[in-house]
């Protein structure tokens, strides 16, 4: 005979955003019965997810401060034309340790794993084995909703981390490297050190499509290593993935796409950087927002995580512009030069745009001056983008 579970609290999906409000609830209101239910093994999937110290608010650090595995105090970028060492915290979060501090810290009936959902609703979800959780208030945190609402290039990419046969250098990140060549738009790599004989390498590509050639990737990672004097051991473990980055579309459209009247977090909320496609700032902000709640309940949450979700869409037209202008405005092999440009202005603007906080200031600092692409398509993308 089916069953029905009553909680308080049913967050369906165990990734990023999900596990962070769950993380986040434990914390602040451990008294609250939450369950998480996911059809994986496990938490976050097979994910690093790395960000900036300004992209968390000191008042929230908490929530991710367990869950880091690296950091750096600084980091290089390099362009054919341009290259520096920006002095600034940098952090990464390996899914494995995510998975391992969520399963230590939730109680373990809040921990319904290999667990599968057949539909939901603000207050209910119904499972594949035919029982339902009854609960206060549900949140949506499955992954992306209707994509076709929203009008997209892609930030796609394979990453490898490779023991190496010795000591490879590095001390700190090359968040870009485009001196590679240009290929399928605007194409950098991106390392990390994780210790002196492992690194991080990942073949990233400003696209106009989603679509990955893995075994091309996987080469281009090995010329690179081999272009280093890396001697590679193994591969310990590989990453895919295709993140949008948005230049417009109809945001209630997509909104209403993953649920109507349900409340969602992460990308199910529409809840990424225009530009770069990440989703971990949004997603502590968020965990913040819901632990400080005092409405958990099923409309409640709707209308303070649609609220949350509209204001920042809002807020980030200017860079659905930059969006724009990046995929409309330049030559796919020479978007390069806009991301060259741009890391030629002041390190403290460069990390309030990372973070989603650009100022007045910055924003007119970042569009003022001869722009690195064609005049008349820079001014056709910010028309359109209007529209």
């Amino acid at each position: 005979m089916p069953s029905t579970t009553h909680c308080d609290l049913a967050i369906v999906g165990g990734g990023l955003a999900g596990g962070l409000i769950a993380l986040a609830l434990r914390k602040a209101r451990p008294d609250l019965d939450v369950r998480v239910i996911d059809g994986a093994a496990g938490f976050g999937g097979n994910h690093l997810w790395s960000f900036f110290a300004s992209d968390v608010a000191a008042a929230d650090r908490w929530i991710v401060a367990p869950l880091i595995s690296h950091g750096w105090t600084q980091y290089d970028i390099a362009f054919p034309a341009h290259g520096r060492t920006i002095k600034a915290a940098y952090y990464s979060i390996e899914s494995h340790r995510f998975d391992a501090h969520l399963k230590a810290t939730l109680p373990k009936k809040a921990q319904m794993l290999r667990t599968r959902v057949l539909g939901l609703s603000a207050r209910e979800v119904v499972l594949a084995s035919g029982d339902r959780i009854e609960a206060g208030g549900v949140i949506d945190t499955r992954g992306a909703g209707d994509l076709d609402q929203l009008d997209l290039g892609w930030q796609k990419f394979v990453g490898e981390e490779l023991e190496l046969a010795q000591p490879h250098g590095g001390d700190r990140p090359v968040i870009m490297d485009a001196t590679v060549p240009q290929i399928d738009g605007y194409r950098f790599v991106y390392c990390l050190p994780f210790s002196a004989t492992r690194m991080f390498v990942e073949d990233t590509y400003y696209s106009d499509t989603p679509d990955i050639d893995r075994s091309a990737n996987t080469s281009r990672i090995a010329d690179y290593a081999a272009n280093k004097g890396w001697q590679v051991e193994r591969i310990v473990r590989q990453e895919v993935g295709a993140l949008p980055v948005a230049m417009g579309g109809d945001f209630e459209g997509y909104w209403k796409s993953g649920g109507s009247r349900v409340a969602k977090a992460g990308m199910r909320g529409g809840l990424f950087h225009p530009l770069t496609g990440y989703s971990l700032p949004d997603a502590v902000r968020t965990a913040a927002l819901v632990a400080n709640a005092h409405d958990l309940s099923g409309s409640g949450l709707h209308d303070l995580l649609h609220g949350f979700a509209r204001t920042t869409w809002e807020r980030r037209g200017f860079y659905r512009m930059l969006t724009a202008m990046l995929f409309r405005a330049a030559d796919p092999q020479e978007r390069y030069r806009v991301l060259e440009r741009f890391y030629r202005l002041d390190a403290r603007l460069v990390g309030r745009f990372y973070a989603g906080q650009s100022t007045l200031f910055d924003k007119a600092r970042v569009l003022t001056g001869k722009p690195p692409v064609p005049i008349g398509r820079a001014i056709r993308a910010i028309v359109e983008n209007k529209r």
